[in-house]
C-alpha cells in the first residue's frame, strides 16, 4: 500500500483575494458535514506559512509579496522533497496555487535523476513571470518557476532589481537549473490565458486538452491521452486548482472562469488519473470559503479529494 502522507499548506499571500488560507479547514467541515472519516485516518503535516507579510505591504508590485513567497516554497520545497526520500505519497491541500512550485522542486530533488512530468488541471497556464504579469499575483508563476523561464521575449513589465533578485533565488530553489521542461507539461481545461502564456504554450508545444475535448471523447479517453503525452516521464504530479470547474460551481474560489467541468469530470478524471503507477504526488489548491456563504465549493472538492485517495488506495 502506498504510505499516503498529508500536507497542509495554509499560504495564501500569493492569491489576488483574500481567503485561500481557510479552503484546508473548509475542508474538514465539508467532510464532516458528509459524515466521512478521511481526516481522521491521515495524520498531517502544516508547512508554516508567511501570511503574516500581507500585514506588512506590498513592495513589490509585479510580484507580490515574493519575500514571502520565497519562504513559503522553501517551506513546501524541503517538506516534500523529505516525504519524497522516506518513499511517501504526499496529497497536498493547498491554498494559492503558487505553492505548486515547492512541491515540484521539492519531487525533483529527491529524485534528480528521474524525468518529471506534470498535469494542470486549471482553468489558467500559471505561466506568467513579473516580466509579464498583467495583476503581480504570483499564483500565477509556479509553472514559469519550474520551467525556469523570464519569458523576456513578451515582456510588459520592469521589475525592480529586488524584485529580479528574488525571483531568481525562487527559480534557483532545489538547484539552479529547470525541475520540469516545459513539454512535459499537460493542460486539462486551461481557458484563461494571456499572450505571453500563449507564446509560451505554442513555442513548447504544451497540450492543453479543453473541457470541449473531455465532453467529446470522455474522462477515460482524456486521461489515457494525458498520460500517453507524458510517456517518456518516470514520476508524475497532479495538480487540481478548482477553477478548473465551471464557474457555475466554482463560485468558493479566487477566479472562476466559464466552460469548466462538471464536478463529476473532475472526479472521474483525477480517479482515473492517479491510477497509473508513475503519480507519486496529487495536490487539490484554492478553496476560498469567504466566497461562498454555502462552503459548497469544499463540498464538491472534498467528493475530489476523497475519491481521488480511495482510487489510490484501491489501485496499488
Amino acid at each position: 500500500m502506498r504510505k499516503i502522507k498529508l500536507v497542509e499548506v495554509r499560504s495564501e499571500i500569493a492569491a489576488g483575494t483574500r481567503g485561500a488560507s481557510l479552503g484546508i479547514d473548509a475542508l474538514k467541515i465539508a467532510s464532516l458535514d458528509k459524515k466521512s472519516n478521511f481526516f481522521t485516518r491521515f495524520d498531517p503535516i502544516n508547512v508554516p506559512d508567511a501570511n503574516n507579510f500581507l500585514w506588512k505591504g506590498n513592495n513589490h508590485p509585479n510580484a507580490k509579496y515574493i519575500e514571502g513567497v520565497y519562504q513559503v516554497l522553501k517551506n513546501v520545497y524541503s517538506t516534500i522533497e523529505s516525504l519524497r526520500l522516506e518513499k511517501k505519497f504526499p496529497i497536498v491541500l493547498a491554498g494559492d496555487h503558487s505553492t505548486a512550485a515547492g512541491t515540484i522542486m521539492g519531487i525533483k530533488a529527491a529524485n534528480p535523476e528521474k524525468r518529471l512530468g506534470v498535469i494542470w488541471i486549471d482553468a489558467h497556464a500559471d505561466l506568467h513571470t513579473p516580466y509579464t504579469t498583467p495583476s503581480g499575483n504570483m499564483h500565477g508563476m509556479p509553472l514559469a518557476m519550474c520551467i525556469h523561464t523570464d519569458n523576456l521575449e513578451c515582456q510588459v513589465n520592469e521589475p525592480s532589481s529586488d524584485t529580479i533578485q528574488y525571483w531568481n533565488k525562487i527559480k534557483s530553489i532545489g538547484g539552479d537549473t529547470p525541475k520540469i521542461a516545459p513539454e512535459d507539461i499537460v493542460f486539462i481545461s486551461v481557458r484563461d490565458t494571456e499572450e505571453p502564456e500563449d507564446h509560451i504554450i505554442e513555442k513548447h508545444g504544451i497540450r492543453n486538452f479543453t473541457t470541449k475535448e473531455v465532453r467529446e471523447k470522455g474522462v477515460e479517453s482524456i486521461a489515457n491521452e494525458a498520460l500517453e503525452v507524458l510517456r517518456a516521464c518516470d514520476q508524475i504530479y497532479i495538480s487540481f486548482d478548482v477553477d478548473s470547474m465551471d464557474s457555475s460551481i466554482s463560485v468558493g474560489t479566487g477566479t472562476p472562469v466559464p466552460d469548466g467541468l462538471t464536478v463529476e469530470e473532475a472526479i472521474a478524471l483525477n480517479v482515473a488519473l492517479i491510477r497509473d503507477k508513475r503519480v507519486c504526488c496529487w495536490e487539490i489548491v484554492e478553496v476560498n470559503p469567504t466566497l461562498d456563504t454555502e462552503n459548497l465549493m469544499a463540498e464538491n472538492a472534498f467528493e475530489v479529494l476523497e475519491a481521488t485517495t480511495k482510487s489510490l488506495v484501491d489501485n496499488y
